[in-house]
């Protein structure tokens, strides 16, 4: 099974014409002409899975598109999307911002899902994703420090109630190195699919890894790859892996080792195929 992880940065781009005629002013030019080259570099990877982070449903810049349901389609992928900020969050209230979200993407059936939202931060979407033998969650941490690591402590008490295993994936903007994710990564016994530290962000000239795979021991993985390409400032992160057939092997536990209790605001939600 192959799981592609992008943050497609809604397909804004890099470079010099996206700092023009002002500073970040990409993210308010129309992004379809580089929706189409990352959906056309997707293509080839055949994926069963796709995690993206920073996805437009629908502003005046995606020309009124979803893009998540974009991509879908041209995958023939069921798409699970919503908003990064919850409904009593201010950016529910600001065009453009209203409309940036996270999604999941698969060819496989899926059980259930569920949106959490952690308590802190600016982005707070936790997507819960529930598959036959196991389960993703999608994230994209806070940029603070502080923020980071409270969303850390709800995103450990939420893997806790989870009895399949799991892939924990997505934009863990952990600037100050992965030194910040050791107690989760203890409490949670996951692991990193980027055994090597292969670094993910900035495309242009990557030095850093802010974007993550981490899953359950349960789960083999067989190989990794950070393709290098430049339509997003984050590099997409491509994992295939083995799962184990819970009808064969019994029902999996994940058991953190730590006792912190958080409770999390959940959202109901629809799946949509193409």
């Amino acid at each position: 099974m192959r799981f592609l992880l992008y943050n497609i940065r809604y397909a804004a781009g890099i470079g010099k014409q996206f700092h023009l005629p002002v500073p970040y002013s990409g993210y308010l030019k129309n992004t379809n002409g580089n929706l189409k080259k990352i959906v056309d570099f997707i293509k080839p990877f055949y994926p069963d899975i796709i995690g993206l982070i920073e996805v437009d449903a629908g502003s005046f810049r995606s020309g009124k598109s979803n893009q998540a349901k974009a991509i879908a389609r041209e995958l023939k992928h069921f798409h699970v999307y919503q908003s990064k900020y919850s409904n009593r969050s201010v950016a529910q209230k600001v065009p453009v911002l209203n409309k940036q979200g996270n999604a999941i993407l698969t060819n496989r059936e899926i059980v259930s899902q569920k949106f959490h939202y952690f308590h802190n931060g600016m982005k707070r979407l936790v997507i819960e994703l529930e598959l036959e033998n196991f389960s993703i969650f999608l994230v994209h941490l806070s940029i603070k420090f502080r923020h980071r690591q409270y969303q850390l402590q709800d995103l450990h008490a939420l893997l806790k109630n989870v009895n399949k295993p799991v892939i924990v994936a997505g934009d863990f903007n952990v600037l100050w190195g992965d030194r910040e994710l050791q107690l989760f990564l203890a409490a949670t016994d996951l692991r990193n699919a980027n055994s090597n530290g292969q670094p993910s962000h900035p495309s242009r000239a990557p030095r850093r890894q802010l974007d993550y795979i981490f899953h359950s021991p349960e789960i083999r993985v067989t190989r990794f790859q950070i393709p290098r390409v430049k339509f997003s400032d984050h590099t997409p992160l491509v994992c295939d892996f083995e799962v184990p057939d819970l009808r064969l092997n019994g029902q999996h536990s994940v058991k953190p080792r730590l006792a912190e209790s958080t409770t999390t605001r959940q959202a109901g939600g629809l799946r949509f195929r193409p």
